[in-house]
């Protein structure tokens, strides 16, 4: 399915993205551009609807924002 922004979320995604929650294995990724980020804004919510099971939505800017004490405060 194509999203407003030109992107689809594909089958092969979906499947990384449930293997991930089911390894709960998270990796940090580099920051990203300016470009990069207002492309991400723009499809984020059609992603994630995308992807079942979603129930915790955590938004950084930074890595100091992606503590575990932040992660463990919005799941509750």
């Amino acid at each position: 399915m194509a999203t407003a922004s030109g992107i689809a979320v594909s089958d092969e995604c979906k499947l990384k993205f449930s293997e991930l929650k089911a390894k709960r294995d998270h990796r940090a990724t580099k920051q990203a551009r300016v470009r990069s980020k207002m492309l991400y804004a723009s499809s984020k919510d059609r992603f994630r609807r995308e992807l079942d099971g979603v129930q915790v939505e955590l938004q950084a800017t930074d890595a100091s924002e992606m503590s575990l004490d932040t992660f463990v405060g919005r799941a509750r």
